[in-house]
């Protein structure tokens, strides 16, 4: 896990961090108020930063080749992008620039949170055929409950995945790629994209049987200790992802992601109950080693299934 931190009223310094960290950009304006406050915690392909700004400043900025979320907290900033003109504002999480495309625009005298991830993920865990780009065909969320569901998907990662416990507990980075692909899924819940562009339904339902089934859930009771995705699961039959979600919607009354959250639920289970209760085993260490950063969502799924707290498990092991 990589951390930085910058802090500077010198908008030449500001100039060159901002161009290192994220992609060349040059500021505009000279405000008497210069401050500017940021930091960048990093793992995995995944950066979430905190940014803060004190003062207007415009920029002019080449490609991300990223994913780029930004989540406002207070001020504004206004993306004039190709003529355009938008304002976000405080509450909205957003699309800052598709990631192959430069962009400009201003922030007021604001703060916020910056997100991004590799706009490849995109495809692994979406149901179009693999192989094919899905792309964000607009910045905004399709509505205020989507815009809601997405910020918090946001805040997850930062409060609850990418601090200290959750990273040290995560060797293996499977807890990270985890929270990786929620995020990257939650986006194509949320914002427009050509995801369901494919036109291959007749085919996908054709594939949808139960041999499709047996055959995605002995891959997924084999890798579910690694980073595996929708894609890679239809890969391995083959079939279209779409297929598979159709298999196990028809077959078994789930989704293929939620049956992967499963079987990893009952291995944390397992590993619970061999841990030695006298020794170094912790729920949060178990638990990240599943995949599972946040220790309240896991408590909650582990008492539906087992009927008692994952540390009364651990106690009785």
């Amino acid at each position: 896990m990589t951390n930085l931190f910058f802090e500077s009223g010198n908008l030449e310094a500001t100039e060159a961090f901002l161009s290192a960290a994220y992609t060349p950009m040059q500021i505009g304006g000279r405000p008497a108020d210069t401050r500017a406050r940021i930091s960048r915690t990093a793992v995995g392909g995944l950066s979430v930063d905190r940014l803060s700004f004190g003062y207007t400043m415009g920029y002019d900025a080449g490609c991300l080749n990223k994913v780029c979320l930004v989540t406002m907290h207070s001020g504004t900033i206004v993306d004039t992008t190709g003529g355009r003109e938008e304002v976000f504002g405080p509450g909205e999480t957003f699309l800052l620039a598709p990631p192959d495309r430069p962009y400009e625009g201003q922030v007021r005298e604001a703060r916020y949170t910056i997100t991004m991830f590799d706009p490849r993920m995109l495809g692994r865990v979406a149901s179009a055929p693999a192989g094919r780009d899905v792309t964000i065909t607009g910045p905004r969320a399709v509505g205020p409950a989507e815009n809601r569901r997405l910020g918090a998907a946001v805040a997850y990662l930062r409060d609850h995945v990418l601090d200290d416990g959750a990273a040290s507990a995560d060797p293996d980075g499977l807890l990270v790629s985890t929270a990786v692909q929620h995020l990257a899924a939650t986006v194509l819940r949320t914002l427009p994209n050509t995801a369901g562009e494919d036109g291959r339904a007749p085919r996908d339902t054709r594939d949808a049987h139960g041999d499709t089934l047996r055959r995605a859930v002995a891959f997924i009771e084999a890798n579910a200790h690694r980073d595996i995705t929708l894609a890679d699961i239809a890969a391995s039959i083959p079939v279209t992802p779409r297929a598979v979600q159709y298999a196990f919607t028809r077959h078994a009354g789930t989704t293929p992601l939620g049956h992967l959250r499963r079987v990893r639920l009952a291995r944390a289970h397992a590993d619970l109950r061999s841990a030695d209760p006298s020794g170094a085993a912790t729920v949060a260490g178990i638990a990240g080693r599943w995949g599972f950063a946040h220790q309240g969502r896991f408590a909650a799924a582990y008492r539906q299934e087992y009927g008692v707290a994952p540390s009364v498990t651990l106690r009785s092991g």
